[in-house]
């Protein structure tokens, strides 16, 4: 049986904010994360110094988008033994039940550091909606994302270059949460997906065309996707090595400094998103039994993980299927025409039609002619790609390798593009 998973999505941005010294300047008064009395966000304290928590240490700018995330609660799939005909309509049909909606709403902000050692660094502000708007939900969300980042940042000599950077954060008056990261791009793997899915409809839509100049596109991109699944998998040989899971892996979780392809040398993807991030350190911390978790702890039970140990090793595969389902994204979407398939209905094909069964969707996506990209890159290295992904959707959760195994598989390591 499929159980539920957790996505992030990005919504619309518009309005544009000159830039003013603080929130503190915008009619609220700040405060630090650390010292309010509510008990959640007391647990804050474990932030760092070297974290910025004073509100007056930052400028903020224009607003840049909104953010969100999605349940999926249930699954309706196939009947064992049914009968089943494939057919293109099946990418599109809603076998994915009850998809809704979160009741957070985050807001993306431009700024930088305006004193102190980090003075001119640019930022990109996270803010969090106050208990009034958000809701608990919202404040333990906050919460956790900052002490996923305190902890992962913990020595300054052993930092990934694949995860966010968190710089500081604070409190308004209004009880709204503000974190605020280095701006290491503005892009993130879903923009990343829709921007070349556009540029190929753009070329069919010409007249004439190079050959010679679309092969070249094409090893681009493939070299462009590899590079950028071996960063995301490198953060979260980073995390998994230090007892964290991600819980949100997606394409809107994934930021990019660049998405040029002729650049792939220089790209660095990094993680983010930690609002659902997982302490598995064995004894299990109080903090890891909470809310944002019961959701994971359920499914496992449901696995058939009881122990502790079996939990941990249930999130970790669970991290596992999340990044599998991101490598099916990015091997599909960047090589198709745009608004031909998205995470949820490609998701809904891998788990609803062909019930993981990755030969079968190889087969029916050889007979359409607008996934023959997809299927050609994955076809690579003696079909690697399939391989690769066939292992981390693998339906037993036990049989799926570990992030280490996933980042040093042939298909990642001796794929000649």
């Amino acid at each position: 049986m499929l159980l539920p998973k957790q996505f992030h999505y990005f919504l619309s941005s518009s309005s544009k904010l000159h830039f003013f010294k603080s929130p503190t300047d915008a009619n609220s008064n700040s405060l630090s994360l650390s010292r309010s009395p509510n008990p959640a966000r007391r647990r804050l304290l474990t932030v760092r110094a070297s974290l910025i928590t004073n509100s007056d240490s930052f400028e903020v700018g224009r607003l840049i988008g909104s953010y969100g995330f999605m349940n999926i609660t249930s699954y309706s799939g196939f009947q064992s033994g049914e009968d089943v005909e494939y057919s293109s309509g099946d990418l599109g049909q809603l076998r994915v039940q009850d998809v809704g909606e979160g009741s957070v709403k985050i807001r993306l902000y431009e700024g930088r550091v305006s004193q102190g050692s980090r003075k001119g660094t640019p930022l990109i502000f996270k803010v969090y909606p106050g208990k009034r708007a958000g809701g608990l939900e919202a404040d333990m969300m906050a919460a956790n994302e900052l002490n996923a980042h305190a902890f992962l940042q913990s020595s300054s000599k052993d930092i990934s270059s694949n995860l966010a950077l968190l710089i500081g954060g604070f409190e308004t008056k209004t009880g709204e949460q503000w974190l605020a990261f280095r701006d290491d791009g503005k892009y993130s793997a879903a923009d990343y997906g829709k921007i070349m899915g556009e540029r190929i409809s753009k070329r069919i839509e010409e007249v004439s065309w190079n050959p010679y100049e679309q092969e070249q596109v094409i090893k681009r991109r493939r070299n462009f996707v590899i590079r950028m699944f071996q960063g995301i998998m490198r953060g979260l040989v980073f995390m998994h090595n230090r007892n964290r899971l991600h819980q949100s892996l997606g394409p809107s979780s994934v930021v990019l400094n660049t998405i040029v392809e002729k650049d792939a040398a220089y790209l660095i993807p990094r993680l983010r998103d930690l609002a659902f991030s997982v302490d598995v350190r064995y004894p299990f911390p109080e903090d890891s039994l909470g809310q944002l978790a019961e959701g994971l702890w359920r499914r496992a039970t449901v696995a058939g993980a009881y122990t502790p140990m079996e939990k941990r090793a249930f999130g970790i595969a669970d991290d596992i299927y999340g990044a599998g389902l991101l490598f099916a994204y990015l091997a599909f979407v960047p090589f198709c025409e745009a608004g031909v398939v998205d995470s949820l209905s490609l998701q809904r094909l891998l788990e609803s039609t062909f019930r993981l069964d990755l030969e079968a969707m190889r087969e029916y996506c050889l007979a359409d002619d607008r996934f023959v990209e997809a299927v050609k890159f994955l076809d690579l290295n003696d079909r690697a790609g399939w391989q690769l992904l066939q292992a981390m959707l693998n339906s037993d959760f036990r049989q799926r390798p570990l992030a280490e195994a996933v980042l040093s598989h042939r298909f990642l390591t001796t794929t000649v593009i």
